[in-house]
């Protein structure tokens, strides 16, 4: 995992932990958080999660250079991952899949109620003509590791919605790599109830909060 990777985790990790207020959220810039709507959540908990994503993401990176896809030289890694930002865009435009770029790390914002139905982990039927369009970049950019990692929002228990985001995330790594994505480049990740984008206050703000985010890094040696 980038440096610029494990950083964006671990600051929204500590957020949640202090309960501090966060006042953009990352994807619209819109003034959503407060205190009470991060809520508490155990540090060992997202020191686990951190710590597994950071884990896999080494190992995938190792087989993904075994499996001959290759690496991106240092410093072509900020040109490498703008062209593919651009594309994403492109393909993704009016989808409700929203791109960011941070640094040199590409993070797709996938909210849940338009990629699964409420409780489930089937995907919808409608969603698939976007994964398909992530896939197409994916596979003509395939120096990445592609890191999927499912949240949820805080209704329910803290098992029950662990064992959904996984599967969730479980559920779109999946549908890529059935359109050809190595599976070798992907780190899948379930985080549950935890680093939240808006508050859970409102049915809007838990729509956001059940999501799956793709974060892209490019492989280097």
């Amino acid at each position: 995992m980038t440096t610029k990777m494990f950083s964006r985790i671990s600051l929204v990790a500590c957020g949640a932990l202090l309960m501090a207020a966060c006042t953009t959220n990352p994807y619209t810039g819109e003034s959503q958080l407060s205190k009470t709507a991060i809520g508490a959540v155990g540090a060992g908990a997202i020191g686990a999660g951190i710590g597994a994503l950071v884990s896999k993401n080494n190992r995938a990176k190792g087989a993904a250079i075994g499996a001959g896809i290759g690496a991106v030289a240092g410093g072509s890694v900020g040109a490498y991952m703008d062209i593919q930002d651009k594309k994403l865009r492109e393909e993704l435009k009016g989808t409700g899949v929203s791109v960011t770029k941070n640094g040199d790390e590409i993070i797709l914002n996938m909210p849940g109620d338009i990629t699964f139905k409420s409780g489930s982990a089937d995907l919808s039927s409608d969603f698939h003509a976007v994964l398909n369009s992530v896939a197409k970049v994916l596979n003509k950019y395939e120096k990445t590791i592609v890191t999927v990692v499912g949240y949820t929002d805080n209704t329910g228990s803290a098992k029950t919605n662990l064992t959904l985001s996984q599967q969730r995330a479980n559920t779109v790594a999946q549908y890529l790599i059935g359109q050809k994505v190595k599976s070798e480049r992907f780190v899948i990740e379930g985080l549950g109830a935890t680093q939240f984008i808006a508050p859970n206050t409102t049915a809007e703000g838990r729509a956001q909060n059940r999501r799956v985010e793709i974060s892209l890094n490019a492989i280097t040696k």
